[in-house]
């Protein structure tokens, strides 16, 4: 299996990583000493004849001229299990929020034999909305998009999904109006003919905290749309001419599967890499 070997400084460490193609670290080399790590036994031989070509091929740089010195890029150390977003579910978020602050099984049982509604009514449907769109959007991985669910930023805010492959990043935000209409404007939308919900003016400005974070790691530009996909709804009207933001129902989100042309395959890998790894969010 090919690896690749990355750079990494922090902490007062340099030190070169070999990894596998899915980002795990299998081996480390100290730039300073020289000495180098196995982490997985089976990549010993590759590790160390990768890691040594590399150690040898550093050269001390050329003082750079002052006026043109760009700041390095961030890298993000490697991705461990605990690091890794790639396993959180649909939902996973409003999840942990009800396991720890919601009520217990017998006060759910209480409030629905009173048919009293609570506060985390709304937190029930939201995690409702989230599953049902996870499910149709990983549908989309047989057509080589990447999806991540409950991906979580500074303030205790999550991204609903990101979805990654060829025809770019959509930063996807569920919203659940079980058996209500909804109407969308160039930048307004309104349930049941209610008042103004700024849904796509957050979407926009959560895209672009998405880009943000990407283009910080990856060293080309990285396209993110904003995406508003409404479940459970009677009606979805959209009357827009210039809305910067898509809008589908659960199940009309498989009209970005033949989406192409944006992001090389090498780019998907990188972004994904990034997208992934939790540390890149944790001061979005």
């Amino acid at each position: 299996m090919e690896l690749h070997v990355t750079r990494w400084k922090r902490y007062g460490h340099d030190r070169l990583y070999a990894n596998l193609p899915d980002g795990t670290a299998v081996g480390w080399a100290d730039v300073p000493t020289g000495g180098i790590t196995v982490l997985r036994a089976e990549y010993r031989d590759d590790v160390i004849a990768l890691l040594t070509k590399h150690l040898q091929n550093l050269t001390e740089p050329a003082p750079p001229d002052r006026a043109s010195e760009v700041p390095a890029r961030p890298m993000l150390p490697p991705l461990t299990p605990a690091d890794d977003l790639a396993v959180n579910l649909p939902g996973e978020s409003i999840r942990d929020l009800l396991d720890e602050s919601g009520p217990g099984v017998m006060g759910r049982v209480i409030s629905r034999l009173l048919r009293r509604p609570t506060e985390w009514d709304s937190w029930r449907k939201g995690l409702a909305g989230e599953r049902r769109v996870g499910a149709e959007l990983n549908r989309l991985g047989r057509q080589g998009w990447h999806v991540l669910h409950s991906i979580p930023l500074a303030n205790k805010v999550d991204i609903d999904h990101l979805l990654i492959g060829p025809g770019g990043v959509f930063s996807i935000n569920t919203k659940h109006h079980h058996k209500r209409a909804v109407w969308v404007g160039d930048d307004s939308v309104k349930v049941d003919h209610g008042k103004t919900a700024p849904y796509a003016r957050k979407s926009r400005a959560e895209a672009k905290r998405v880009a943000r974070v990407l283009e910080r790691y990856c060293d080309f530009p990285v396209p993110v749309e904003p995406v508003l996909v409404f479940v459970g709804v009677t009606e979805l009207k959209v009357v827009s001419t210039q809305l910067s933001v898509r809008v589908y129902q659960e199940r009309q989100v498989s009209a970005l599967a033949p989406l192409s042309g944006v992001l090389t395959a090498d780019q998907v890998e990188q972004v994904y890499s990034v997208a992934r790894h939790r540390q890149a969010w944790a001061q979005a």
